[in-house]
């Protein structure tokens, strides 16, 4: 996330955290509008699609909140205790990891929905789905756990009570750790990708069969949508390579670079990754809507009831 050789000024660091800060609370403000409008609509905890997507924006909150930690603890605190930075480490990754799995669910869904419709209720239950949820949480999981076991076998148990700065390139300082991560991130992007495009082709025959089949026009469209959600997702793996390439050609520069690099790969996208699937599902967006409106019309009544303390209701 930063250079942590190099440390910036007062008045440039507290800017950044700010930018940071602020995003990171507007961004899990609005994830949380749209939890909120799922928990209040009983109609979307029995649709498989809904609830995949809320478990999507569920781990957009956490790995906001957990990166947006991590990145002002490299200025505010960056050498805390290893068992801490470990925890946070793993979170963050097995979260990262989590997104593109869940889009590739999403989109796996969406097939069935479209091409094996008969068999749709059978297949895409609740109790399916939550199951799905647990086994990417799995997955996601795996690769954190492998670096902490790789941590016991190698270092000694005191290891764990010392201090360290926070950054997995640090924390897991071995060979291993670089070849595994490139590895795991090369398998399990391609395997989410062949998903995508297998359900993108497969949905776009059959749309080109019922070519006044509007369900399937939207289908279509919506794996399209997880392409470039996913494509969105995939930014956070740029922003090494955008790093290596230049910071060379203006090392006076480095943390400026890093910096919007972070925010450009890792922050922005995670703003519109949920927003723009919640908004153009109809049927959530108009949910959303009329959640948003009550609530702001308790809010404007509340104060009138206090202004008029004398008055009663009959």
């Amino acid at each position: 996330m930063m250079n942590y050789t190099v440390r910036d000024d007062f008045q440039e660091a507290l800017a950044k955290n700010l930018v940071i800060v602020v995003l990171g609370v507007l961004i899990n403000s609005i994830n949380w509008i749209i939890v909120m409008t799922y928990l209040n609509n009983y109609v979307f905890h029995t649709d498989t699609r809904y609830i995949l997507y809320i478990h999507l924006v569920i781990n957009d909150m956490i790995m906001v909140s957990i990166s947006v930690t991590l990145y002002v603890l490299t200025y505010a605190y960056p050498i805390f205790n290893v068992s801490i930075c470990c925890t946070l480490t793993v979170i963050a990754s097995t979260t990262h990891k989590i997104t593109p799995l869940n889009l590739a669910g999403m989109a796996y869904e969406r097939y069935i929905a479209i091409c094996k419709p008969l068999h749709h209720g059978q297949i895409c239950t609740v109790h399916r789905t939550y199951i799905l949820i647990g086994l990417i949480w799995w997955v996601g999981f795996i690769p954190g756990l492998a670096d902490i076991v790789i941590l016991l076998i190698t270092k000694p148990m005191s290891f764990f009570s010392t201090t360290i700065f926070c950054y997995p390139l640090i924390l897991y300082k071995s060979e291993y750790y670089q070849v595994k991560t490139k590895v795991f991130q090369a398998l399990y992007l391609s395997f989410v990708w062949l998903i995508l495009i297998f359900t993108y082709f497969r949905i776009l025959a059959v749309a080109k069969k019922a070519k006044g089949d509007s369900s399937a026009k939207k289908a279509h469209n919506t794996i399209m949508l997880h392409g470039v959600q996913l494509f969105l997702c995939m930014l956070s793996y740029v922003s090494p390579v955008l790093d290596m390439i230049l910071v060379p050609f203006f090392p006076n520069d480095r943390s400026k670079i890093t910096f919007f690099s972070y925010l450009i790969t890792s922050i922005v996208p995670r703003l519109l990754s949920s927003l723009i699937y919640g908004i153009r599902d109809q049927t959530f967006s108009k949910r959303m809507s009329i959640y948003c409106s009550c609530k702001l019309i308790i809010v404007k009544v509340k104060p009138q009831r206090k202004l008029y303390p004398g008055l009663s209701t009959q």
